[in-house]
């Protein structure tokens, strides 16, 4: 019995079921959801080298005139304060132009390939500083853990992707390679170019290809991390739902106050109903209420003994009718009017209790 008992125990606290909605919910806005960041970067590179193929003609041109100003004239410029302020401002200037569309690029790349992954979201939970970030121990844990093996491995297949493709790239032009030599400054700074757009359109394709599978993984792993164990189901199903125990007292608590109400109506009735011993049935009849009788109090066995203690009590006439008693309790409900099937029945007893009310 005590194996069976640790085994239960054992079985409850393993995480084997899916995450809930609402799980999912509260990871999100700690920062918690499948996101690759492979993804990000192969999709800004793609996104910055496209731009540069797209925008050689502006960048050439910003490149040539930063070298104009600089061998033409800043080199022949004094060296004084106002000078080297001259020359910085200018060359601040030239290199804003230059990296600032680039940058754009990559922050719009970058917001959209993080969109693409998890929609929408904000949140500061991921910036809050907490102790165990520091934790030696759990750092010794994070690098010889099996993500850190995995990352690893990634590392490695990720260069070795980008070293192949970037030899391709220049094997199959190596005669442009070669001929660098005997090239002038602007055409050989052309080639390069044009090599380092081929080799980096290439190598992000490359990285984008296989920063797939990795999102793959990281929604794989992601999932595992958030599974819940039945007790975490139990759990959150009681602060969704309320704890049972708590719930079953509210109830009794109304139950007990239905009752209440219930008792203080008997003495206003009319005529009580009765099985004699099972069922009681009080009735009332106001015409200005309503157009037919209705029932303001019914119980069975020992709230049917209560009813009838009270209307004794209360000298509420009393009348026994089996099959009538059991019929209005089964067909209506306290405050509801007596079944149209039950008038002749019921209508006959108010009678017998008003004479006898008058003879009185």
């Amino acid at each position: 019995m005590q194996w069976l008992s640790l085994d239960l125990q054992y079985f409850s606290g393993e995480k084997t079921e899916k995450a809930t909605p609402k799980k999912r919910e509260d990871a999100r806005k700690k920062g918690q959801t499948a996101k690759s960041q492979d993804v990000n970067t192969a999709i800004i590179l793609l996104a910055v080298f496209l731009f540069m193929t797209f925008s050689a003609s502006y960048i050439g041109d910003i490149v040539f005139n930063l070298f104009h100003q600089t061998f033409q004239e800043y080199m022949l410029m004094d060296l004084t304060e106002n000078t080297v302020q001259v020359i910085t401002m200018d060359l601040m200037k030239e290199i804003a132009l230059l990296l600032g569309p680039i940058m754009l690029v990559a922050l719009l790349a970058g917001l959209f390939s993080n969109y693409i992954q998890v929609g929408v979201m904000f949140t500061t939970e991921p910036l809050q500083p907490k102790l165990e970030k520091i934790d030696p121990i759990k750092g010794f844990k994070r690098i010889f853990s099996l993500r850190a093996i995995v990352e690893l491995l990634k590392s490695i297949l990720k260069i070795s992707f980008v070293g192949a493709i970037t030899f391709v790239i220049l094997w199959m032009n190596i005669d442009r390679v070669l001929s660098l030599s005997f090239k002038s400054v602007g055409d050989s700074l052309t080639t390069m170019a044009s090599l380092t757009v081929q080799m980096g359109i290439a190598a992000s394709l490359a990285l984008l290809f296989l920063s797939l599978f990795d999102f793959l993984y990281q929604k794989y792993d992601f999932e595992k991390n958030i599974r819940m164990s039945k007790q975490d189901l139990k759990d959150e199903h009681k602060n969704i739902e309320g704890d049972p125990l708590i719930k079953s007292k509210i109830k009794q608590r109304q139950r007990e106050m239905a009752m209440r109400r219930m008792m203080q109506e008997v003495p206003e009735a009319d005529v009580v109903i009765t099985n004699p011993t099972h069922f009681a049935i009080a009735l009332k009849y106001d015409e200005d209420k309503m157009d037919a009788p209705f029932v303001v109090a019914k119980g069975v066995d020992y709230m049917a003994q209560k009813i009838k203690y009270i209307a004794g009590e209360n000298d509420i006439v009393m009348v026994e009718n089996r099959p009538l008693a059991r019929s209005l309790y089964d067909s209506a409900e306290i405050g509801d009017a007596v079944p149209e099937e039950f008038f002749k029945a019921v209508a006959e007893i108010l009678a017998y209790v008003y004479r006898i009310k008058n003879k009185m």
